[in-house]
């Protein structure tokens, strides 16, 4: 019988290898301990977008002749759909006569809502209004636009370009300037637009805010007149910065017994009278201009 022999192994040889472990153990844990902890990693909010207006939305605010419907939560029976009075008033079941005119819808509800439960009608009232139709208050655009008339300002930040829009735009002889005129602190107030500067690098502050009774007018567009050896006398559109040349070659250019040594000008001076000019062939037209080409002698 085969008898396995196991090696024996000393107290001093074990304890030994026991203070091995322990000590290689130590330095890890001081490795661990003396490497340097990572920095925290803050979170950042993504920067805004450039050009996003901060803040909420301005209200709308209702005016007279507006069409409301007012809703009490779990209340169906003061379901009332009404006008707002010229006086800026609607009559409400149970609290009569409330003056809600030129206040934002929010501040409408609310006043409804204190004034049900001051009465002891409704404990917790939830009042929702919500604007059927929009009469009270409304812009007019007149002009050279494709649709003319009396527009609603639905939102309290209507723009001038959100009201020229619903006009369907400028028409074909509409030209690139509008007035915008109505009140603004009790003065009268007058503004004058160069549409093109709307899309440059600071038209947002050229397209004000309209308010109600405001007037957009959009002039014709200017023009030049031209007769005499023309291939095609008439009135031409003055486009921006057109010279005499351009405006001679829009006039189909000069007849054989045209000649350009007798071009003249016509123009209006800041009192008012008509002055005969002879501009160089770069120089620039102005609105109202007339040019008579002469036939030439030889």
């Amino acid at each position: 019988m085969n008898t396995r022999r196991f090696p024996i192994l000393s107290f001093a040889s074990v304890a030994a290898t026991a203070a091995t472990a322990v000590l290689s153990l130590s330095l890890a844990g001081g490795a661990v301990a003396q490497a340097p902890a990572r920095p925290a990693t803050t979170a950042t909010a993504p920067a805004a977008p450039t050009g996003l207006a901060s803040g909420a939305t301005a209200e709308y605010r209702l005016g007279s002749g507006d069409a409301i419907r007012i809703s009490v939560f779990q209340n169906p029976d003061m379901l009332l759909e009404t006008r707002v009075s010229e006086a800026g008033t609607i009559t409400f079941p149970l609290l009569g006569s409330i003056r809600i005119g030129g206040l934002s819808i929010s501040d409408a509800e609310q006043r409804i809502a204190d004034g049900l439960k001051k009465g002891n009608f409704v404990k917790q009232p939830q009042v929702t209004i919500v604007v059927l139709k929009v009469t009270g208050n409304q812009a007019s655009v007149l002009g050279q636009v494709n649709q003319p008339g009396r527009y609603p300002l639905e939102v309290a930040d209507t723009r001038l370009t959100d009201l020229l829009a619903n006009a369907r735009g400028v028409a074909a002889t509409g030209g690139d300037t509008v007035v915008l005129s109505g009140v603004r602190g009790g003065k009268a107030f007058r503004l004058e637009v160069d549409l093109p500067t709307l899309f440059g690098p600071n038209g947002r502050e050229q397209d004000v805010v309209v308010l109600n009774g405001d007037v957009l007018w959009v002039d014709r567009f200017p023009m030049v007149y031209i007769y005499g050896e023309v291939q095609k006398p008439g009135q031409i559109r003055l486009e921006r910065g057109m010279t005499l040349l351009q405006g001679l070659a829009a006039g189909g250019g000069l007849t054989l017994r045209g000649t350009d040594r007798g071009i003249r000008v016509h123009r209006k001076d800041t009192a008012g009278k008509v002055q005969e000019i002879k501009p160089a062939m770069d120089e620039a037209l102005k609105d109202g201009d007339v040019i008579f080409v002469r036939e030439s002698l030889f």
